[in-house]
């Protein structure tokens, strides 16, 4: 039942057994839960790193074990930090990848090296893309900013994706959370699924991104126009720091079944996304490709988020963010 907060199963057991008879030494506890004292204390050592229990002298020596509405304050607010330390690392991780992103445009044209090759024009990127798809043997990390893509490009990609999945190629795919209004998105997504694709969505995502193998990288060169030109990236040291990325962004996605969980003021995951947009200074129509959803629903979710915080003015709405805790205190 308290999995989810960090407490394994056998841990939960032994604790609401404490709880039960606080009287019980290790032996009595291990007799009476037919769990082996090795395996006991191990779980005693859990409680009490989570300080869930602690040793008692007086009166007599054993443990003392909180109470359950200390243990649930004690185990949420580790939860709390556990979730504010990924975010951090997920920050990072996106600044890591901007910096790397920036490095990357200097090729801005037919330029190559030793650990890249650049890609110009849409047809060479598709023929690339296509050959590298081929040569693919493990898995392939996604990510798909940009929204909902036509039915079209949807049913294109079926042919070199069923050629992936018969060879046993593990797919992961971050998508934009806006894809989840999307009819046509919906049912590729679930055609991957049934064959063993795995999806899940962000608010936003740093940039389009295809790794391969975990061997090389595919990024645009254009940020603003992925179609324009792309460079393969093959340097393990760039590659290894782009895996990182993916790996932390696909932490903290939803899978596309479940629903977006709502944080401590009640935000879905896009709602807190704009709110930080909106704090820096973005447009409605900035926010909208970012999020890969119309301006119109931008300026909806922004509507919406200044009714919520009482505020007149987007400066107003990002001072009420603050003040309430919405949005860090510092830069």
């Amino acid at each position: 039942m308290l999995e989810t907060l960090g407490l394994d199963a056998m841990s939960e057991q032994l604790y609401r057994a404490m709880l039960a008879r606080p009287s019980e030494g290790v032996a009595e506890l291990s007799l009476r839960l037919g769990i082996p004292e090795p395996q006991l204390r191990a779980a005693l050592d859990r409680l009490s790193e989570l300080a869930l229990v602690r040793h008692r002298d007086d009166p007599q020596p054993g443990f003392h074990t909180v109470s359950p509405e200390v243990a649930m304050e004690l185990l949420l607010a580790r939860q709390q930090a556990d979730l504010a330390a990924r975010q951090q690392r997920l920050e990072e991780s996106r600044a890591a990848a901007a910096q790397l992103i920036a490095e990357c445009s200097i090729y801005g044209g037919p330029q190559a090296t030793e650990e890249s090759e650049c890609l110009v024009g849409e047809q060479a990127i598709r023929e690339r893309l296509a050959q590298l798809g081929r040569s693919a043997e493990s898995v392939v990390m996604t990510f798909a900013p940009g929204g909902a893509h036509s039915e079209s490009d949807l049913r294109a990609s079926r042919g070199p994706n069923e050629a992936l999945f018969e060879r046993g190629v593990e797919m992961r795919t971050v998508y934009l959370d806006s894809i989840r209004n999307d009819r046509p998105s919906l049912e590729h997504v679930a055609w991957l699924n049934s064959r063993g694709g795995q999806v899940r969505t962000v608010p936003s995502l740093p940039v389009r991104m295809i790794i391969i193998d975990r061997r090389l990288a595919v990024l645009p060169l254009d940020t603003s126009d992925a179609k324009a030109g792309a460079v393969v990236l093959t340097g393990p040291g760039v590659v290894s720091a782009l895996c990182a990325l993916f790996e932390s962004v696909w932490a903290n996605a939803t899978p596309l079944g479940d629903a977006p969980p709502l944080d401590q003021h009640g935000l879905t995951p896009q709602e807190a996304e704009t709110l930080r947009m909106l704090a820096a200074g973005l447009t409605d129509e900035a926010i909208a490709k970012r999020l890969g959803i119309s301006p119109r629903t931008a300026r909806r979710i922004t509507a919406g988020l200044m009714e919520r915080l009482d505020a007149r003015s987007r400066f107003q709405a990002g001072v009420h963010a603050v003040q309430d805790n919405w949005l860090p205190s510092s830069r």
